[in-house]
């Protein structure tokens, strides 16, 4: 009989631990959080434009409450889970009357994404909605060219695989959602150094969690990494995309 299990392409243990990294770095208050802030307008601008006013709602990743906040202000009840404090998205969800499920840069680091998204769906009432984004494929284009130089001809994994808009939006379909959609947007951001950038994904939960992960960048190739970065400047610098993927579909 052929196994069901899926690939083993993320450390859930180290997940934990840059999450919880993640957690403490977002209670200083110049914290960089524009990847989230980013994803929160979006799922508002879209239960807007739906007119979607759940009573109950999950949302998973909403670190600071921001997006729970303005759900409660509307009337809805809701519950907040976080990965970093145990949450586990590859087991079935404690609920199935829910309005509304929502992901925040969570789920690009499962190695079961379809049994996540099955979760999702059985825990929404007949009505409800899942909205989940994350990084998609094409982003960080900027580092992983710079990974590249670093390592020369053996590159190791440092980078995590992406799924697309197309892949996207055929595992919502296949995993029972109604009206499945799958968009992408990009984000800009400018860094002035290698270094800002990885401090800056380091402080939005968004670096390496491969379960088989290259060995640390040594001094040289640190500095080919850097002048790498360095080099792909505009006036002082390096212009990074952030492709976000955002999924969603219904529960008839």
């Amino acid at each position: 009989m052929a196994s069901h299990t899926p690939p083993r392409i993320f450390d859930p243990h180290r997940r934990m631990a840059v999450r919880r990294r993640m957690l403490r770095t977002q209670k200083m208050l110049d914290a960089p959080r524009y990847l989230l802030d980013d994803m929160i307008e979006d799922v508002l601008e879209r239960l807007a434009f739906l007119r979607h006013q759940p009573e109950r709602a999950l949302v998973i990743g909403d670190v600071g409450g921001v997006l729970g906040g303005r759900l409660e202000s509307g009337g809805t009840q809701v519950t907040s889970v976080e990965p970093g404090h145990g949450f586990d998205e590859e087991a079935p969800l404690p609920d199935n009357d829910l309005g509304l499920v929502v992901s925040l840069g969570t789920l690009d680091t499962v190695n079961d994404l379809p049994g996540a998204l099955v979760h999702m769906r059985s825990a929404l009432s007949i009505g409800g909605l899942m909205i989940a984004s994350f990084p998609g494929a094409g982003s960080l284009p900027a580092l992983r060219s710079a990974m590249l130089v670093a390592d020369g001809e053996r590159p190791a994994p440092r980078i995590h695989p992406l799924v697309d808009v197309r892949a996207g939006a055929q595992l919502v379909q296949r995993t029972g959602f109604a009206d499945p959609v799958a968009d992408s947007r990009h984000l800009d951001v400018g860094f002035r150094s290698f270094a800002r950038a990885i401090e800056d994904l380091r402080a939005q939960g968004h670096t390496n969690v491969l379960a088989e992960r290259g060995a640390p960048l040594g001094r040289a190739a640190r500095a080919l990494a850097e002048q790498a970065y360095r080099a792909a400047a505009v006036d002082g610098r390096t212009v990074e995309r952030f492709e976000i993927l955002t999924l969603s579909g219904w529960r008839r």
